[in-house]
């Protein structure tokens, strides 16, 4: 039985707008889907039906992040779009390598800028291993499981590769952001200034909790629906 709340956020006549505001979250949803603001009045439906993005796929990825612990029911995941839910994927690699990272690399570098060398130092390579891992992590998504989600859309058959095993190896990778986490709250040295050290936890934090969401639309959304193709059902 659906919530109240679930019931009002996955109703595509709802007025994108009044969506937007109520789950202002949404507004990463919104534009990792390609759907440019300028929409008036517009219902969610209207607004995904001119860019060409299902409504209900939408509404799917828009749940995960607006309602804590949402999981999609398989009658939501079979009307879901595969091709949409991989856009969003790629749109939303994209923007942790080309701007979340930028950002946090920008608010530590002020942070760290009254600090000794060997703070800054500790600081870099934490920040440094954790973007090449995120590049490593996103890099195997995009040459090899969302290609072979597409060849299995087509009904093409990859004998050398499951969903199953992208499943099994899947890791959290918002998960060691804690150990920077805790280096900016716990270990710099008081000349930081307390604004600089509030706006890197922003960038953190926020990213953390951003990749939290993503990881469920990969292992509840992507991995089910490809799965259901891969086995014909």
């Amino acid at each position: 039985m659906a919530t109240t709340t679930e019931r009002h956020l996955l109703s595509p006549s709802m007025k994108m707008a009044d969506l937007m505001n109520q789950r202002f979250c949404l507004l990463g949803v919104l534009t990792r889907m390609g759907i440019p603001f300028g929409f008036g009045d517009e219902t969610v439906e209207e607004v995904c039906r001119k860019q060409g993005i299902d409504p209900e796929t939408f509404l799917l990825i828009s749940a995960v992040y607006a309602i804590d612990g949402y999981m999609p029911t398989k009658e939501k995941l079979e009307k879901a779009d595969l091709r949409d839910v991989l856009k969003y994927l790629r749109l939303s690699h994209a923007y942790y390598m080309d701007v979340a990272l930028q950002e946090l690399e920008m608010a530590l570098e002020n942070l760290i800028a009254p600090c000794g060398e060997k703070h800054k130092r500790i600081i870099w390579k934490f920040f440094a291993d954790y973007k090449d891992e995120l590049s490593k992590h996103f890099e195997y998504e995009e040459k090899t499981v969302f290609p072979h989600a597409e060849a299995v859309l087509r009904q093409g058959i990859d004998r050398n590769f499951t969903i199953g095993e992208y499943e099994e190896n899947h890791s959290n990778v918002e998960e060691k952001l804690e150990d920077l986490k805790n280096l900016v709250m716990k270990y710099l040295p008081p000349v930081c200034g307390q604004q600089d050290t509030y706006k890197a936890l922003f960038y953190i934090f926020s990213l953390e909790e951003d990749l939290e969401k993503h990881t469920v639309v990969e292992d509840e959304i992507l991995v089910p629906i490809v799965n259901r193709l891969e086995n014909h059902e």
